[in-house]
């Protein structure tokens, strides 16, 4: 069986590192915190779990901090978590069984988990990433870049594992921190460009500035190279800006350009289908929520997607085109499916009322018009 050692970075993070904490502690055989300037109890309350702390001079670089924690572990493999997330006890159970099958001195190097952004009411996902999680120590993963940093990836011994980790935010805004990183790392390197445009282009968009955002994004992409999940993400991100600055012809045009970067996404498909539903153009819209149904399953690569695309979302919009069409038979086979995912929702078990209703009419498909 492996060992782990659980790598953490902190700053006043008193309302929820027990929190994270009691909901790993018993995988962990091993637990580094490195406090980056914390003026609340988290460093005494990390001291209830650990002997392991440890102060660090904060840098403004986020990179620098994570690789600080992982110089610090001394066990086979490295699990990374910050104060906000949490491992719930089913997924902490999985982590376990994990520990147990990976030999110890294996050839597996890596392990990604699912990284569960956003919650609905009953705690399903809503919106679901992946991150690099678990690696192994002598496999010499690095961590990259000051703000929005990143996990450098082995050369070869990477698995998927059926794991999530859920992130559960607190109150608060780093909005100002980031903004001040960010202008200092782009005056010592003299330009944005790269992932730095990137990371401003996000600033912008979290801050509201969509005009900044759309020129931010639209500069990125048009660099002759750059990684696949930004360049999709810079797409549906100009499209929302468009989208709040009244532009539909041109949130429809940035949804479009993402297949110069990869082949049709669900959740692009999702929102292709939107555009054309908003113009009423019913047919159109059934065309591309079928798309998304066919693409589903694809790969997204590391990059935030929300579920509901991948499951209801797409079944739901049929049924209202269809029925929008008086293709009543059809919607309500889609209200069914959305109704898989979910069997209580009150809007679509209102309109399977409704869509009941007009079948027992006897009248199915597009009523014929008079010349």
């Amino acid at each position: 069986m492996i060992t782990i050692s659980l790598c953490m970075i902190v700053k006043n993070e008193q309302r929820t590192l027990a929190r994270c904490l009691d909901s790993v502690a018993s995988i962990a055989d091993e637990i580094i915190i490195v406090d980056t300037g914390s003026s609340d109890r988290t460093m005494e309350i990390a001291a209830q779990y650990t002997d392991r702390v440890y102060t660090y001079a904060w840098k403004d670089d986020f990179a620098a901090a994570r690789n600080y924690s992982f110089d610090r572990a001394t066990q086979e493999y490295i699990l990374w978590l910050d104060a906000d997330d949490v491992l719930l006890p089913a997924e902490r159970a999985k982590l376990e069984r994990l520990k147990q099958q990976l030999p110890s001195g294996g050839e597996t190097s890596a392990v990604i988990f699912s990284y569960t952004l956003a919650e609905g009411p009953e705690g399903s996902p809503l919106v679901t990433d992946r991150r690099l999680r678990l690696v192994k120590r002598e496999a010499g993963c690095r961590w990259h870049g000051r703000l929005h940093e990143q996990l450098g990836f082995p050369q070869s011994g990477v698995i998927t594992a059926d794991i999530a980790v859920t992130h559960r935010r607190e109150a608060g805004h780093h909005s100002a921190r980031n903004v001040r990183i960010l202008r200092k790392w782009i005056a010592e390197e003299g330009a944005a460009q790269g992932r730095l445009l990137f990371f401003y282009a996000g600033e912008c968009y979290d801050r509201r500035r969509y005009a900044a955002a759309v020129r931010a994004y639209a500069k990125l992409l048009l660099e002759p190279s750059g990684y696949r999940e930004d360049r999709l993400i810079a797409c549906a991100r100009l499209a929302e800006c468009y989208e709040r600055l009244g532009e539909p012809g041109r949130k429809l045009g940035a949804l479009l350009q993402s297949f110069q970067f990869d082949l049709p996404h669900t959740d692009f498909c999702c929102a292709i289908a939107a555009c054309f539903q908003d113009r009423q153009d019913w047919m159109v819209a059934i065309y591309w929520y079928m798309q998304a149904l066919d693409v589903s399953s694809r790969d997204t690569g590391l990059r935030p997607v929300p579920v509901a695309c991948r499951t209801w979302l797409p079944h739901a919009r049929l049924s209202i085109c269809y029925a929008q069409m008086g293709y009543w038979e059809q919607a309500l086979l889609h209200n069914g499916k959305a109704r898989e995912y979910l069997p209580n929702d009150p809007g679509l078990l209102a309109n399977r009322q409704k869509l009941e209703a007009m079948l027992s009419k006897g009248k199915d498909g597009p009523e014929e018009r008079e010349e």
